[in-house]
């Protein structure tokens, strides 16, 4: 079976325990080490797993919560949703079976 390989997003657990619980506390923090974003991309940033990440907003993330990028990514491997079929063991799945409506008595 594929493994399905993915991470865990920790950035507002580190900020709760930084004592910051508005995503706009991070704007002015990032903006004093060069990293120019958004009310609205900080939000998805905090909110969101992103999908891609600067490696200098990972750095400043990290200076800012004074934690190592280990700390905010946690990468796991897991078994994808969907499992394989052995083509010469299995047969494919049964269909569902159309519903028939029955008329009630009339009274």
């Amino acid at each position: 079976m594929p493994s399905k390989v993915g991470y865990h997003w920790h950035l507002r657990r580190l900020m709760a325990e930084a004592g910051m619980f508005a995503t706009t506390d991070l704007v002015p923090l990032l903006a004093d080490r060069g990293v120019r974003l958004s009310r609205e991309q900080v939000y998805r940033l905090v909110v969101r797993v992103p999908e891609r990440l600067n490696l200098t907003t990972l750095a400043a993330l990290c200076d800012i919560l004074d934690c190592s990028p280990a700390q905010l990514i946690e990468p796991y491997a897991g078994m994808s949703a969907v499992p394989r079929r052995d083509a010469a063991t299995s047969s494919p799945p049964a269909r569902p079976r159309r519903a028939r409506v029955a008329r009630l008595p009339s009274p």
